[in-house]
């Protein structure tokens, strides 16, 4: 089930329960390459980015679909502050619910 959560001046989009996300909807979404970029920036920044400061070879609305399907596959959440929107890696979620997942995959990218 979707979660919105709204703090404040902060607006804050749905997000999936992680419990709720299957290993093939994460495979699905990390398919694509702009969205493993995506997550590797995320990983390595360690820190929550706008959408606007990960350089993408896309045009904006792309972008936009590619960080709602990383967000849909319950791999980053979104809010917004300000005009911005900002991403994190839901990293120990993550790690709880596929161990060792993310770091594999970082590692690979270091491979390639």
């Amino acid at each position: 089930m979707a979660v919105a959560r709204r703090s404040g001046p902060e607006r804050v989009p749905s997000h999936p329960d992680i419990r709720e996300i299957s290993l093939q909807q994460v495979l699905e979404a990390l398919v694509d390459p702009i969205r493993r970029r995506i997550v590797r920036e995320l990983y390595a920044a360690r820190r929550e980015l706008a959408c606007g400061t990960i350089d993408l070879p896309v045009s904006k609305s792309t972008a936009t679909h590619h960080f709602h399907v990383l967000r849909e596959a319950g791999l980053i959440r979104q809010y917004y502050a300000g005009t911005s929107r900002m991403n994190a890696l839901r990293s120990e979620e993550f790690e709880q619910a596929f161990p060792g997942l993310l770091r594999a995959l970082m590692e690979q990218r270091e491979r390639e």
